[in-house]
């Protein structure tokens, strides 16, 4: 009996780093994508823009949740995009993100 509840414990950590490891990949694809947004906004192309994303990808691993990215393209994309209209992107790329990555696999 208690392999059984052994298995499920497995199961559900399995599970959960699972989708630990998915939100995480999503964030970073979002983040990556928002930034190619707002590297076209800054005028920025080709390698020059990718850096920029990789900047925006860095940026959210500073503290927990959104605020670390939203601060960094408020500064970075004054005049050309506001507070609303960065967290708007950053809720479409997230999906766009998610689809991505589910298709992927």
């Amino acid at each position: 009996m208690s392999d059984i509840f052994d298995e499920r414990e497995n199961a559900f950590e399995a599970k959960f780093a699972h989708d630990e490891e998915m939100q995480f990949k999503a964030r970073a694809r979002r983040d990556k994508l928002v930034g190619l947004w707002a590297a076209g906004l800054l005028g920025l192309s080709g390698e020059t823009a990718e850096t920029y994303a990789l900047e925006v990808v860095k940026a959210d691993l500073e503290e927990a949740g959104d605020e670390d990215v939203v601060r960094k393209l408020v500064k970075d994309l004054e005049g050309k995009a506001d507070e609303a209209a960065i967290r708007e992107k950053l809720r479409e790329c997230l999906a766009e993100a998610k689809a991505q990555i589910l298709a992927e696999s």
